[in-house]
């Protein structure tokens, strides 16, 4: 399905056995979709935080099955430690989020990614969407620095000009 829509993998994912990957711009409900095929495609095993409503009946299962965790979007508290001590008991921890957090236009982007990566000395790997070339980018290494306000910009800077499955949702940066 992947290919027949038209889409294609550039790069390979790292032989490291625990990442956090960030996929930006995040734009449309199909982005789910996508994000299945280029796991598949790469045959990765990946983990993925989503809002507790898709775990329901009569589909939840489906999202589990696929690496899903359940997540009360109310309480933001919390999720954090959640991952990392989620990553410290595991020998092998990939897990997949949506920078943005929403698929609605964005001018700043959420930062438990960072937390998270920083506090379990795992690096950040990029999967950029580019929705006009319907390529999906994946691979580039990021190592937190500790400097959050440099490190965020390097990252956001690193999907710019990209416009995602739906272009007018795109993420848009803040002048700096």
């Amino acid at each position: 399905m992947f290919r027949l829509a038209g889409w294609r993998v550039e790069g390979t994912l790292p032989d490291l056995p625990k990442y956090i990957i960030i996929g930006a711009p995040h734009t449309s409900n199909w982005d789910f979709i996508l994000f299945l095929g280029v796991i598949f495609r790469l045959r990765a095993n990946v983990r993925f935080m989503g809002k507790a409503e898709l775990f329901k009946k009569p589909i939840g299962w489906f999202f589990r099955w696929s690496g899903g965790i359940p997540v009360d979007r109310s309480k933001s508290s919390g999720l954090v430690e959640q991952m990392v001590d989620a990553c410290n008991q595991s020998e092998k921890f990939i897990l997949t989020i949506a920078p943005e957090g929403t698929r609605h236009g964005v001018k700043e982007w959420k930062r438990g990614f960072y937390h998270i990566a920083k506090s379990t000395g795992i690096p950040i790997v990029m999967a950029k969407v580019d929705g006009r070339h319907k390529t999906m980018r994946v691979g580039e290494i990021f190592y937190p620095t500790g400097d959050m306000e440099a490190d965020m910009k390097a990252i956001k800077d690193a999907f710019k000009g990209l416009a995602g499955i739906n272009p007018p949702k795109k993420y848009i940066p803040l002048e700096e």
